[in-house]
């Protein structure tokens, strides 16, 4: 078998408020898509449950699910609730790393956003039509047409909206 690079897994949120979605924008020092506009989330690590108790005999449960509560916590301040699974993608990034993406819609809990610096610099609420102005990473506005389906109870497959 040939040498193969392990994936870092990331897991991003699409979070919805009052029919509107939160995204940043990653500050300009960020070594990918440095400027652009995104959702918030983040790597998942094998210390975000090897520490914790087992939920059965041999395994954890819900873990992408607690890594990106805690993602979107650090990130922008906010606890988020009914996590709904969105799409996936698989990169091979510019620097060789490949990725496996993630992508769920969470509806806005409580918190008001506060941004981590070296991670982003601006944030906005927008709507879907609203999210056609903004420069975003690409397939995030396909991914925001998605979740809004998946908020109307449409079934979805990923195709370029």
């Amino acid at each position: 078998m040939e040498n193969q690079l392990l994936h870092e897994v990331v897991i991003t949120a699409i979070i919805e408020k009052g029919g509107k979605y939160l995204v940043t924008r990653r500050s300009p020092n960020k070594r990918r898509f440095p400027g652009m506009w995104t959702v918030p989330g983040g790597k998942l690590e094998t210390n975000d449950y090897v520490n914790l108790p087992k939920d059965t005999e041999h395994y954890w449960y819900n873990v992408l699910e607690q890594v990106l509560r805690r993602e979107v916590e650090e990130e922008v301040g906010l606890q988020i609730k009914n996590i709904k699974y969105v799409t996936s993608l698989a990169t091979v990034h510019a620097d060789g790393a490949p990725s496996l993406v993630i992508s769920c819609l969470a509806e806005y809990e409580s918190g008001e956003v506060k941004l981590q610096e070296e991670e982003t610099d601006k944030f906005e609420w927008i709507s879907k039509e609203e999210a056609k102005d903004y420069d975003l990473i690409d397939g995030i506005y396909d991914e925001i047409v998605m979740a809004d389906d998946v908020r109307q109870g449409k079934q979805i497959e990923w195709k370029r909206a």
